[in-house]
């Protein structure tokens, strides 16, 4: 082959080359956008949702109601900005609350048909799904220490009753009369409850005592490590009758937590969040539909819940670190602080 036909191939080349049509699409992306983490360790609670208003409310009440929030998820944001445990934290905010006549578990726990009080709560351990509760209990104290002991100190999730008492005391844990729990307040709420339904009026008694079947404390948290608690306790529904049990203490219902999506704390007609299965499905839509924390909590608290007719909120907190505080009732007692101590408290929906 010549120089020449050398120079003619390479000449042929180039321009059939630059001839050739440019393609101006946008090539697909193969990387994936990084969720940021939003904060390192966080803290959110709620005493309850139901009809508060601020017609219903008073000033002072509203007062006592939130320097009470603001104590609790003190107590808890300590332990987290010190490196403490999501579990310790948990348990600690939700003593506070329980310990406080102002809502309804432990000391403020409302009354049965009979006039006794009887508490439930649970507790869930993100890192590796451990759970814990206890239902129907009468002389425990802190309810919720009960149910990380039953987490922690058995091969069982639920224990209730009299066996659950026995296992508390067995454990360590305070017990006290049952007459710790007898408040006044709630005395007199139930009395009137009752003579409302024996006159059959039933109408009359949800226009006027609309709070009667709500009342739960509840709080979620995630640690410096990334682990994720979940915790509830209650005194349940006023003047409930055949040993009633609600969400509070139902995995998956009233409580979950899993450090691959959120935990998630449950409040309201626990009827409807046992059918629900509010807090676990709130974690499986983040898991498997890939959405966000908040879209979760809006589909299934203002969707799905709102179809069958179910009153109540959450309080949740996801891998990383978003809080949401999402409820269909006109109020919900809450209150949130992040890694900054930054601290939110809310009790009506316009705030």
């Amino acid at each position: 082959m010549t120089l020449n036909n050398v120079f003619t191939i390479i000449f042929v080349a180039v321009t059939l080359l630059s001839c050739k049509k440019k393609d101006t699409r946008t090539p697909p992306s193969t990387s994936i956008e990084t969720p940021i983490q939003v904060n390192e360790f966080a803290i959110v609670i709620h005493g309850g949702a139901g009809s508060q208003t601020r017609k219903n409310i008073t000033p002072e009440l509203d007062s006592l109601i939130r320097s009470k929030l603001t104590e609790a998820i003190t107590v808890g944001h300590r332990i987290l900005k010190n490196g403490g445990s999501s579990l310790d934290a948990v348990e600690k905010t939700i003593h506070v609350l329980e310990n406080s006549p102002l809502f309804n578990a432990g000391k403020g726990a409302v009354y049965t048909n009979q006039e006794t009080n009887e508490m439930d709560a649970s507790i869930m351990n993100g890192a590796n799904l451990d759970a814990g509760a206890v239902a129907g209990i009468t002389t425990i104290k802190n309810p919720i220490s009960a149910a990380r002991k039953v987490m922690e100190n058995s091969p069982h999730v639920l224990l209730s009753g009299k066996g659950a008492n026995q296992f508390a005391e067995e454990q360590g844990l305070e017990i006290v009369d049952p007459s710790y729990f007898a408040t006044e307040k709630n005395l007199r709420y139930l009395r009137k409850i009752k003579t409302l339904e024996n006159k059959k009026l039933t109408a009359l008694l949800t226009k006027k005592y609309p709070d009667y079947k709500f009342g739960t404390v509840g709080c979620v948290a995630i640690d410096k490590n990334g682990n994720i608690t979940a915790g509830t306790s209650t005194g349940g529904m006023t003047n409930k009758k055949w040993n009633r049990i609600g969400d509070s203490p139902i995995i998956g219902a009233g409580t979950y937590a899993d450090n691959n999506t959120c935990g998630v704390s449950s409040t309201g007609h626990g009827e409807y969040f046992i059918r629900a299965a509010v807090a676990h499905d709130i974690s499986a839509q983040i898991e498997y539909k890939k959405v966000s924390l908040k879209e979760a909590a809006e589909n299934v608290v203002q969707q799905k819940l709102v179809a069958l007719k179910g009153d109540g909120g959450i309080i949740a907190i996801d891998k990383y670190g978003n809080i949401q505080m999402e409820f269909n009732t006109p109020g919900m007692y809450r209150a949130s602080i992040n890694q900054k101590g930054e601290i939110y408290t809310g009790i009506y929906k316009d705030e």
